[in-house]
């Protein structure tokens, strides 16, 4: 007799680290195809997929009722942008036009609703990024970045011709020209006003910038600007849209991103909270809220590092259920959102639906997991150095037919986001999964200088880098470990780009518990980096070490190139050969070093790789290495990687 009821799966004691997991490296790898920028265009909804399987190639999708998914820029187009070398805000549509950047050669291209395509612009030298369609339906504005010169390169606002006149082909007409870096150009909807965002050195644009409005004049086809003038200045003021002929931006002059508005008779917030709609401002074309009509706004709140979704009118927020957006879900007509979801347990994929649901999936999800087999987020907030709390979230290793042997803890994979500026999320993600799944725990740190905790929170890093993030790491593995859910003796630190610093700091402190450590492209030598580094981050160690050349003694001092005699604990190296961000001569100087004290140390590096992996091979390559490397560290042979060679080299 058949039974209704589910059987129970005995899970079987075995050796963490050498749990069967469905997490593969063709997971973490070429089946993962990433949604990001979606926009909306009347009731069509685009957005980006990145393709590993296709050398990180991104595509441009459209999807409107009715209608298949349709695929506007095939193979070997790349969509994207370089500005400020992270880019972002690669496109825009409007009435079924798209205007959009060619990463490889920074062109201009232009896909018209009738299925045509032209190039717009395309000059050696120049990048293009954060377009906008002015009413007009003649034009675009966007912000475009001068390599052409020797030193920094030049930060402009111009406007393109959709017809390319010559002045567009020889780069656009330029409206806005001066401050060290621009932003965010947002035309009124009548097209009688820009908006936009400006900021100098040494600033970044989570610290101060200016919130600049101007008059549009358009005489015979010939744009320009008058009367520009300032509309907040002093903070940090990011993101503006338009509500009719009310300009609104989030600042945090009250030490928390708050939306505002901004007109003829002044400034004045919409909402007021000890939490953040707002973020920080590393790629371009972000966006927090916007307009519903008579008064009403959808936005993203982030309240102690956790995002949720509400609908704020007259000073109230309504928290709703729109599932779990990365970002601020866009409103479509009828009631309808579109937006890119991020639930704990499964793949990012493109959503839309009502408030309450039923929502629609539009992407497929590469690949669907037992949820028995998924670690959900547990936030936790502990004591750190110099009193206070400092927070992160903790994942339990989790299978569903795999446990921790009796009597044992199982070891820790703490994580050190990048940035610094940055945070740790809820969201689904294979780099934590890849470790839960096959019997860790991790750890996923927002020490003191993370994001969605306000600004003082933030500022607790300034001058403080290589310091605070590292005491904040150790402080959540001496919690851990007083509380038993971990190994002292199998703890283990990782970390990319700003958060491969806090590894090898981390790795040198004498009272750190950590077997070894993983630098992803990160940061080995701060007087290095404040000479080498690109424009956008120029001076962005001023405020988290102290200005160059004076405050030289603390960028020797908190380098992991100074502090390399104190490491004593295997470590490896993960980097891209063409990263303009972090330079791989970086890694190989302090795995020289390394070498140099026998410690041991590997270094595997990826040709023709940037900032952040995008191929296939080098994702699925750095992840079994990783594992390989702890396995070797820790006295444990990988499932399904017995023949993955151990990534030491002597």
């Amino acid at each position: 007799m058949l039974s209704d009821t589910p059987a129970v799966i005995a899970r079987t004691p075995m050796a963490c680290g050498t749990w069967p997991s469905p997490v593969t490296s063709d997971a973490v790898a070429g089946k993962v195809s990433r949604p990001s920028e979606l926009r909306v265009d009347g009731q069509a909804i685009l957005w980006l997929e990145s393709r590993p399987e296709e050398k990180g190639r991104s595509t441009l999708l459209r999807w409107q009722g009715g209608s298949d998914v349709r695929e506007l820029t095939p193979a070997p187009l790349d969509i994207g942008s370089r500005v400020h070398e992270y880019g972002g805000g690669a496109y825009a549509a409007q009435h079924g036009s798209v205007v959009a950047s060619s990463r490889t050669d920074g062109h201009v291209l232009l896909f018209a609703a009738d299925g045509s395509q032209q190039t717009l612009c395309a000059v050696e030298g120049l990048r293009f990024a954060d377009f906008a369609f002015l009413p007009d339906g003649r034009h675009v504005v966007c912000v475009r970045e001068d390599h052409r010169a020797t030193g920094e390169p030049r930060a402009a606002i111009v406007a393109l011709s959709l017809t390319p006149d010559k002045a567009t082909r020889a780069g656009g007409t330029v409206l806005v020209e001066g401050p060290d870096f621009l932003s965010s150009p947002r035309p009124s909807p009548d097209g009688s006003h820009l908006a936009w965002i400006a900021w100098n050195h040494p600033a970044m644009p989570w610290e101060r910038t200016t919130l600049m409005c101007a008059t549009m004049q358009n005489a015979a086809g010939m744009l320009s600007l008058s009367a520009p003038h300032p509309l907040s200045e002093g903070c940090s003021t990011i993101a503006p849209f338009w509500d009719g002929a009310r300009l609104i931006a989030s600042t945090d002059r009250n030490g928390w991103w708050t939306l505002t508005t901004f007109d003829a008779q002044g400034s004045k917030p919409l909402f007021t909270t000890d939490a953040e709609i707002g973020g920080p401002h590393w790629v371009f074309g972000e966006a927090y809220a916007a307009p519903l009509g008579a008064e009403h706004f959808v936005a993203q709140i982030v309240d102690a590092g956790q995002a949720r979704t509400v609908i704020l009118h007259d000073g109230s927020a309504e928290t709703v259920d729109l599932g779990h957006p990365a970002q601020c879900p866009l409103p479509l007509q009828d009631g309808q959102f579109a937006w890119i979801d991020a639930p704990p347990h499964e793949p990012p994929s493109v959503v839309t639906g009502p408030v309450g649901g039923p929502f629609r999936r539009l992407s497929a999800l590469p690949f669907a997991f037992d949820p028995a087999e998924i670690s959900r987020a547990q936030p936790i907030s502990f004591p750190t150095e110099g009193g206070g709390s400092a927070h992160a979230f903790f994942y339990a290793p989790t299978s569903a037919v795999a446990c921790v042997p009796q009597g044992e803890k199982p070891p820790l994979v703490v994580m050190s986001h990048g940035g610094p500026t940055a945070r740790a999320d809820t969201g689904f993600a294979l780099k934590v999964q890849w470790w839960t799944s096959r019997g860790f725990a991790v750890v996923d740190v927002n020490y003191g200088g993370s994001t969605g905790f306000g600004r003082a929170y933030r500022e607790r890093l300034d001058g403080q880098w290589g310091e605070r993030d590292v005491a904040d790491c150790v402080a959540a593995c001496t919690w851990l470990i007083a509380q038993g859910r971990v190994d002292p003796a199998r703890i283990v630190i990782r970390g990319s780009s700003a958060g491969g610093m806090t590894v090898l700091n981390a790795l040198a402190r004498a009272d750190a518990p950590f077997a070894a450590g993983t630098s992803l492209y990160g940061v080995t030598d701060l007087a290095s980096l404040a000479q080498e580094t690109h424009k956008f981050e120029a001076r962005y160690l001023d405020g988290l070490i102290g200005p160059w050349p004076e405050a030289q003694a603390v960028y020797h001092d908190r380098s992991p190139l100074t502090r390399a005699g104190h490491i004593q604990v295997p470590v490896l190296f993960l980097h891209g050969t063409d990263d303009m961000v972090v330079p791989i001569a970086q890694a190989r100087s302090m795995a020289a070093k390394l070498r140099n004290n026998d410690v041991p140390v590997a270094v595997r590096e990826f040709p023709g790789e940037r900032h952040g992996f995008r191929n296939a091979a080098t994702l699925r390559t750095a992840f079994e290495s990783e594992l390989a490397f702890y396995g070797s560290v820790l006295g444990f042979v990988p499932a399904g990687l017995e023949g993955v060679e151990i990534p030491f080299l002597p």
